[in-house]
Formats: structure tokens, sequence, C-alpha cells
């Protein structure tokens, strides 16, 4: 058993202590070796899911407490949490329990102030039995019975939140979706919000579309710690056969197959009024926005948080090896909200800085505070581009050497600043003599001297030969346009930086194409504290080239701000 320390239940808010602990004034405590947390009485303990899997649970509940003393309960069921570390950190002779969210425990002092902590292992990872189908139905299940099982427990006030990061934020997701008694809050941050969605964009794969399922099938097959006990060991024995099946599912393209509608969480959580507080980096290079504000948006109730902003697939909390925020506010800010969150939804307890609405963070890295986003004073505005044509050949990227080839249409000269809030669509028409031909759409920022920066992408596999019409949603994006600047759009076959596209070699033709841009028409002028990300800075450090009086120019029609 680990070291202990007597605490007894503190009488101030997990937000209170969090303040102090995660102050940078203060030096942040580095997270605790796994097994040894001192704030800690750790059990084991099996829990049957409503299928009849036998789930493995840890549970930490805070050192010195009477086993009947109840508490609210953070939760979180993850294909991360085994006692090896699993594929991804194999640790043979790992000790127990994971210290997955060691960080979040360090940082908010949750046990210390009373909050009980569970990690659940999935279906098949860990100690868990039954088998991963990534994010289907046993999953969803699993995650509704341990919301259940954790509420009903005699140590639990009934009130129970789901935490996690990205595979974990998922499984975050699964419960507004299967809205289980007990469920009070989320946290979930960088989740999946489709099965499909993380695998591909409308019929396009992305380059992680291979490697990741086999990944988390390895996972599956990971023995525990050589300090678990024999139980943990047979429980969690792998189920090979249903390994080749998910493999073998997961290579349909088709968005509206059976098997992607079980796993899309979009529609099945839409009114859901459990309290969210979800993170989602624009920037994304793994858990990419699309379908993040489909999702945000279909929620019911008033009680929601987020935090929208140019940051990759990061903890709200977490600092790069220099130690700056990657997400360029400060760490103290976030696990202050995190902290209230939890304080406001589990124990009733009020403070600004649980108060609902977005924080949003601009290409400039500023950040503000919305009560909705795209923002209610947003207004779209239509410009027709030019037509031409492109070669699906497979070889165009966003920005570097290799990018820039296709149907282009910039701007003149912007006439004052234009501020883009949410997602832009294109409405085009192509024609090609042979199915599945690749269509790619790209928004730019482009200055006066030609460099081009991404602002927005979306792709598109077009099926059937002839001509065919989409409006193809593209990546949301909080982005100013500065004065002077031109916005720039290209209809071309790849972005071979991020799908993986299949070439037709063939040349498609663009009969018609139209976007649509979201402009802020109200100027915002209170900013946040804080500033640039890592990952914003490296983003507009990619760029392009382009011959600005060799292309297309039209008049943009854009919102004046006020």
């Amino acid at each position: 058993m680990p070291r202990h320390r007597t605490t007894a239940l503190a009488t101030t808010s997990l937000a209170t202590l969090a303040l102090a602990l995660a102050s940078p004034t203060l030096l942040v405590p580095a997270p605790a070796e796994a097994g040894e947390r001192e704030d800690a009485d750790w059990t084991e303990v099996y829990l049957e899911a409503d299928d009849g899997t036998v789930l493995h649970a840890d549970v930490l509940r805070p050192a010195g407490m009477p086993a009947d003393e109840r508490t609210p309960v953070v939760l979180t069921v993850s294909p991360y949490t085994s006692h090896s570390g699993g594929a991804a950190a194999p640790d043979p002779t790992g000790e127990p329990p994971s210290d997955r969210f060691d960080d979040f425990l360090d940082l908010t002092g949750a046990l210390d102030e009373g909050y009980t902590y569970v990690m659940v292992d999935l279906p098949g990872t860990g100690g868990s039995g039954g088998c991963n189908d990534w994010g289907g139905p046993a999953e969803q299940g699993a995650v509704e019975s341990a919301v259940e099982w954790a509420a009903a427990q005699p140590w639990s006030t009934g009130r129970v939140a789901l935490l996690g990061k990205s595979y974990d934020g998922w499984t975050g997701l699964m419960g507004t979706a299967r809205r289980p008694d007990g469920l009070a809050a989320v946290v979930s941050m960088e989740p999946v919000y489709s099965g499909y969605s993380y695998l591909y964009n409308r019929g396009v794969r992305f380059a992680n579309s291979v490697g990741t399922p086999v990944v988390f099938q390895a996972n599956d097959l990971f023995p525990g710690s050589l300090a678990d006990p024999l139980d943990y060991h047979l429980n969690g024995a792998p189920l090979t056969p249903c390994h080749a099946l998910n493999i073998v599912q997961q290579q349909d393209d088709a968005e509206d197959s059976d098997f992607w509608a079980a796993r899309d969480l979009v529609p099945a959580a839409a009114g859901s009024r459990v309290p969210v507080f979800l993170t989602q980096g624009f920037l994304e290079t793994n858990t990419k926005p699309d379908r993040a504000f489909d999702y945000w948006n279909g929620l019911g109730g008033a009680a929601h948080k987020a935090w929208f902003g140019q940051f990759d697939h990061v903890r709200g909390w977490d600092t790069d090896a220099e130690g700056r925020s990657e997400t360029g506010r400060p760490r103290a800010a976030f696990v202050r909200q995190v902290a209230a969150f939890l304080d406001r939804h589990l124990e009733g307890e009020r403070s600004r800085a649980a108060r609902p609405g977005v924080q949003v963070q601009d290409s400039q890295g500023r950040w503000r505070t919305e009560s909705s986003w795209p923002p209610a004073d947003v207004r779209v505005r239509r410009t027709t581009l030019a037509g031409g044509a492109y070669a699906d050949d497979g070889r165009t990227s966003a920005t570097g050497a290799d990018a820039g080839s296709g149907a282009w249409t910039v701007s003149t000269p912007l006439r004052r600043t234009a501020w883009m809030s949410g997602e832009p669509v294109l409405d085009v028409t192509v024609s090609s003599s042979l199915p599945r031909a690749n269509l790619v759409g790209l928004v730019y920022d482009v200055a006066p001297d030609g460099t081009a920066r991404l602002v927005s992408r979306g792709t598109q596999l077009v099926r059937e030969a002839g001509a065919s019409t989409y409006a193809l949603p593209l990546y949301g994006q909080d982005w100013v346009f500065a004065r002077g600047h031109r916005i720039g759009v290209l209809v071309t076959g790849a972005d071979s930086d991020w799908w993986v596209h299949m070439p037709t070699g063939q040349e498609v033709t663009v009969d018609e194409a139209r976007i649509r841009l979201p402009f802020l028409t109200r100027k915002r002028t209170r900013f946040l504290d804080g500033g640039a990300s890592p990952r914003l800075e490296e983003h507009l450090g990619q760029t392009l080239t382009l011959d600005t009086a060799a292309v297309e120019e039209r008049r943009f029609r854009v919102a004046r701000l006020r």
C-alpha cells in the first residue's frame, strides 16, 4: 500500500486550493510516481457492466477518511490506465495505480479537498474484460455502468463527474450521450466527437487512420504489470477475434454506415443538459476540430463552459519544455476554472470561475470571453469564386514548396480589418470523368508581400463521376485579417500533409464555387490575460508564397466591424 498522511475533510473549496497550487509564483509539484500518492488510500475493485463485462477500477479515496464518509466522485474511464502503461508507454514493472491524471490531482488538490478519484479501464484494456470497440456500444455501455456504479457506492454522494483528455475525453462525451444516473458534470479536453470523424473527413482518410486503430488493438493485447495479482491478468486477458473485426469495420469510408452511426456522439448528445467543460484547439493535429462545434452547439441547457483556441492536443494546464503555457493562457486560470466547475456541479458552490460561456483565442493570440461560439453577432458573407481545374494527383500540400496548385481566387486588398469567427463553407460543383476524385478547400490570409498563411481547410471524396455539388464545411477558426491583406481561397485536389488522398490521376473541373465566410460585426476590445501559444507561433511560420498578380482577383464581401 502507498504511504499516507491523515487529513480531515477540508472546508475550503477545490477551486480555492487549486488557485494556490497552480499560482505561477509557486513551484508546481511534479506528478507523483504511480503507486506512491500520500494523499490517497487506494483500493482495487471489479464491477459488472450491463452487458456482463467485468470492469476493473482503481479507487483513490482521501487518505485517512472513514470508509463510510460520502464524497463526490471524479471518474476517468480510459484505455490509458493500465497498470503497465499499455502499448503507448509500456512499463511491465510499473507500480499501480496509473498516474495518468496525477497532474489533475496535484494541481487541484482534489483528494485533500474531499473528492474521491476513480479510474475504470475500458473493456479490453488494463484489468477489464471484454474488448474495445472503438467508441461503440460496449464502451458507451461501460461508461454508463461505471458512472452509475460510482454514484451508488456507500462512500459516494451520488454525484459524479467524468474527466479526461483525448480518448478518455471521448468517454466523457459518451456520458453526455448516455445520460447515466448520477452524472453531474463532464470535463472533456480535446476529445473525439465521432469515431468516423477521427479517422476520416467526408470520405478521405487522415494520416493516422491506419496506424492509430492498430495501436489500440495492441493496447488490448498488452499485459498488466508484474506487480499485479493474478485476477487482474486473468480478467484482462485479450479476446483476439474482436481485433480483426474492429480493423475490418474501420475501413468503411461511408459515414452513414451502421457501424459509424453507432459511434457518432453529435446526434446522440444533442439536447443533453449535463454540464460540460470542453476544450478544442483550432490548430489540433490529433483530434481535429471538425464536428466539435456541431457537438457544442447541439448541447441543451445553459451550464456549459468551453475553451476554444490556437493550441494543439494538450491539457489546458500543460506547459512546454520551456515552461510556457501550451494554450497561451496562464495555467492557473484553467486549473481554477476546472476546480470551480467541479465545485459548482458536484457540491453546489458558486463562483465567478464556474460561470458558463466560452473563452476563445484569436489568431493574434488574444483571449476573450463570449457567451456563445460562433458569437451571436456573426454575419455570413458569400462571395462567388473563379472556376478552373486541378490535377487529382495527390501532390499538393497546404503550405511549403508543394503548395498552391489548383483554382485560386483572391480578394482585393481589404480596406479595413475583417474578423472571421466560425466555420466557413465552400459551395462547389466539380466535374470528373472517374469516380472517387479528391476535393479540398483551403482559405488563406495573404499578406501584401504574397506570404499566405492557412486559415481553414476541408476535404470531400467525390464518389461519383460526372458533376457533383457539395456544401463543404471547413474547420472553424477565429482569425483576424488585417487591413491591406487579402483573403485567398484555393480549390484543389490534395492537402497531402493532412490527409491520405488516393489520387485518380484525372483533371477535375471546378464548374462553380462560392465561399461563405462568417464575420464578426462588433469590435472586441476587452481581452483576458494570455498571449500566443507555441502552436500558434508554429502555425504562423508555415506559409506559401503566392504571386497575387497571377491569380484571379475579386472583391470579397466582408462584414464591417463597428
